[in-house]
C-alpha cells in the first residue's frame, strides 16, 4: 500500500478531513488513529448509509489534497474504504483499544502519538486551544482546509494549529464503554491481540469464504445475536441478520440464500440489490 501520510502536514490534514467530513454526514467520532498508509476511525450514527456516505467523503478530500500537493493522481482509486458495524461489548471495546494501538505500526509510543485521539481520553482537561469558530473565511482554509461554516463547531486547534481530539471526539463514549475505569481501557490496549483484530478489520472482509466456513460463521453470529441456530431462524431475524453478514464479509448474495435457506431473489430483495447477479463483492 501507498504512503499516504508523508509528512506532519498530511497526518494533520487526514485528522482535520476526519473531524469535518464527520460534521457534514451527521456522524460522531469516538476516536481515531491515523498512520503511514491507512486510518481507524470509530464513529456513532444514525443510519449506516450516513457511515458510508462520510466514508467516501474521507477518502474523496483527502484524495484531492494529495493530488494537490504531490501531483500524484488516483493514488486511492482502488482502495475500498471498509464501514463494520460492532455488534458486541467485546467487539466495541476490542476495536476502540486497537485504534490508538496502531502508534505502534509507526514505531510510536502509543501514549505519545500526536495523530490519535488517545491522548485526551479520561482527562478532566480535554485540552485547550482556540476556537475554530473565531477563525477568519481565510484562516479557516489554511489551517482547517475547508471552506465550510464552521461558526458552530466546538472544536480547537492548539498552538501548533493541531486539532485537540477532545474537542471534537466522543471522549465519554469510549470512557463510559470501559466502565468509567482507566486502568481497564489501558489494560485492554495493552493485553489486545493485534493480530486476532487485524484479521477482523482489514483481512476478513475481503476474504471470500467456502459455503462450509461461511455457515460457520453465519451460524456464530445468529446464536451471539438471538440464541438461535440459522435452521430455527424466523423471516423476521433472516432479515435483520442478512444485511449484518453482507456488510462484515466479503459474500454474495448467491452464497446468502444458500446459508440462509432462501431463494436469490428474496436475498437481493432483503439487501436493496436489483439483480441477484450483481450483488457480489
Amino acid at each position: 500500500m501507498d504512503v499516504l501520510c508523508r509528512d506532519d502536514d498530511d497526518y494533520d490534514a487526514m485528522v482535520k478531513i476526519i473531524c469535518v467530513s464527520a460534521r457534514r454526514h451527521n456522524v460522531i467520532v469516538i476516536i481515531y488513529g491515523v498512520v503511514s498508509n491507512h486510518s481507524h476511525v470509530a464513529v456513532l450514527a444514525a443510519k449506516e448509509r450516513d457511515v458510508d456516505k462520510y466514508a467516501y467523503d474521507l477518502k474523496k478530500v483527502y484524495s484531492m489534497w494529495f493530488q494537490r500537493r504531490y501531483g500524484e493522481r488516483r493514488v486511492l482509486h482502488g482502495v475500498e474504504v471498509k464501514c463494520l458495524p460492532l455488534d458486541t461489548d467485546w467487539y466495541v471495546r476490542n476495536v476502540l483499544a486497537y485504534i490508538p494501538r496502531n502508534a505502534l505500526d509507526n514505531g510510536c509510543n502509543v501514549h505519545d502519538y500526536p495523530w490519535s485521539g488517545f491522548r485526551d481520553m479520561f482527562k478532566r482537561d480535554r485540552g485547550v486551544g482556540r476556537p475554530v469558530r473565531l477563525m477568519s473565511k481565510r484562516e479557516r482554509k489554511a489551517v482547517m482546509h475547508t471552506g465550510d461554516s464552521l461558526k458552530d463547531a466546538p472544536w480547537m486547534v492548539d498552538e501548533d494549529g493541531r486539532l485537540v481530539p477532545g474537542s471534537f471526539c466522543d471522549t465519554t463514549y469510549l470512557e463510559q464503554a470501559f466502565e468509567q475505569d482507566q486502568a481497564f481501557f489501558l489494560k485492554t490496549v495493552g493485553g489486545l491481540n493485534a493480530s486476532q483484530m487485524q484479521y477482523l478489520l482489514e483481512e476478513k472482509p475481503y476474504t471470500f469464504e467456502r459455503d462450509e466456513e461461511f455457515f460457520k460463521l453465519a451460524q456464530e453470529t445468529c446464536l451471539r445475536w438471538f440464541n438461535t441456530p440459522i435452521s430455527n431462524l424466523s423471516m423476521d431475524k433472516k432479515v435483520r441478520i442478512i444485511p449484518y453478514l453482507y456488510r462484515t464479509n466479503r459474500t454474495s448474495v448467491p452464497q446468502l440464500a444458500r446459508v440462509m435457506s432462501l431463494p436469490r431473489e428474496q436475498v437481493a430483495r432483503m439487501l436493496g440489490k436489483l439483480k441477484a447477479g450483481k450483488a457480489g463483492t
